[in-house]
């Protein structure tokens, strides 16, 4: 299965560089145009943050200068600036430290006031100059700002994503710009691989076709103990026009019930209660490989009684080792094999018919089984309890 899933991706990639020269054309046409816009913009990974951050700071720089130079203003220039005002109360302070030293801590905290102040009005200023509005500088950052959303509109959300789409298109153009010498790759690959195929499938045919008598034998042998004592069961191999995942063969199923008849497809010929043993058959043939977890038999007790019904029954339980059974019957014998029994009732309530399962267990499973066998003497209450202690 590896190697055929493994060609058919390889098949894939080939056709889709064999597509029509005018398409191929079209193609690369655009993965140019997309390259080169990309390529132009000259993007840097993480620059798009940058960007719209210096964009912000001069789109807003007159209302900064408005701001920044209000507040120095208002701490050192204006008439009765904050400073100009601290003046007059350090004069005071000092007066009132001469008269009272211990004032002397507050008048130095004041002073360090007035210094923090001063500082902070001197860098506003400076703020201010700094932020002076250049309209060529705006214009620039605000056409990078739009040619970033341009191409995200175009080729990813983000800056990032749209170098990512400019190195899987300049990928894509290199490889139909070198399809043919990807072609001559491929196809060298492409024989290798099928080669493999080949060998692994002439394999599995020999492993198959040794395999198949002993599983058609074995299944057999299991038909017989189900009732089908003189009929014919074959598993065919058949050779496939071309390779499957499963190989390079099928195989079909064939049944002959009863002798002289010859053998014919399994879905043409059986019933529904013959399918139900025959998958009984083949379920136990193949009880050791088979992984599938829950099996169901319905009607596989049509047509069926006495040995026959042991052996269904014991076949069954056998199955249950490895495997969820279910199965609907109405053979004691069957249902004394089960570990667990089950009963369908039909009950009818204000006019409705309603279905309710229930489990049977000891002296009601008894009764059960004694009920199947036709009636709950006491003959048949024995008869269920043997059946039952036979399987405990």
């Amino acid at each position: 299965r590896k190697h055929f899933r493994q060609l058919q991706s390889l098949l894939a990639e080939q056709a889709a560089l064999n597509t029509a020269e005018t398409a191929r054309e079209q193609e690369l046409d655009l993965l140019r145009h997309q390259i080169s816009e990309i390529k132009s913009a000259n993007l840097v990974a993480g620059e798009e943050e940058e960007i719209e951050n210096r964009y912000k700071l001069a789109s807003n720089s007159k209302r900064l200068i408005e701001l920044a130079s209000a507040i120095a203003n208002k701490l050192s220039e204006a008439d009765r600036s904050v400073l100009s005002q601290l003046a007059e109360t350090q004069r005071l302070l000092r007066e009132l430290e001469k008269i009272d030293s211990s004032i002397a801590q507050f008048s130095s905290a004041h002073a360090a006031s007035v210094v923090e102040l001063s500082e902070i009005a001197r860098a506003l200023s400076a703020y201010a100059e700094k932020l002076d509005l250049d309209p060529e500088q705006l214009a620039a950052l605000e056409q990078r700002v739009s040619l970033f959303e341009t191409l995200k509109r175009k080729y990813g959300s983000s800056i990032a994503e749209v170098i990512a789409f400019a190195e899987r298109a300049a990928e894509r153009a290199q490889k139909i710009e070198g399809r043919d010498i990807e072609l001559e790759r491929l196809a060298r690959e492409i024989e290798n691989v099928r080669a493999q195929m080949n060998r692994a499938g002439e394999a599995l045919r020999k492993l198959r076709a040794k395999a198949a008598p002993k599983l058609s034998e074995n299944i057999r042998h299991h038909l017989r103990d189900l009732g089908f004592r003189q009929s014919e069961f074959e598993a065919k191999l058949s050779s496939l026009d071309e390779p499957s995942r499963n190989g390079f063969d099928s195989m079909e199923l064939l049944f002959s019930p009863n002798p002289g008849e010859p053998l014919k497809p399994l879905r043409a010929i059986a019933s529904s209660g013959e399918i139900s043993r025959l998958m009984l058959a083949i379920k136990s043939a193949l009880a050791a490989q088979d992984a599938i977890p829950l099996l169901v038999f319905d009607e596989i007790d049509t047509n069926v009684g006495g040995e026959i019904a042991h052996a269904v029954g014991a076949k069954m339980r056998t199955l249950g080792q490895d495997h969820q059974v279910i199965c609907i019957t109405h053979l004691p014998q069957v249902a004394a094999t089960a570990s667990s029994h089950f009963v369908v009732t039909k009950d009818v309530t204000r006019g409705r018919t309603f279905s309710n399962l229930r489990e049977v267990t000891g002296k009601t499973r008894e009764e059960e089984i004694a009920r199947m066998l036709g009636g709950k003497s006491e003959s048949a209450l024995k008869l269920a309890a043997t059946l039952l202690k036979a399987w405990v």
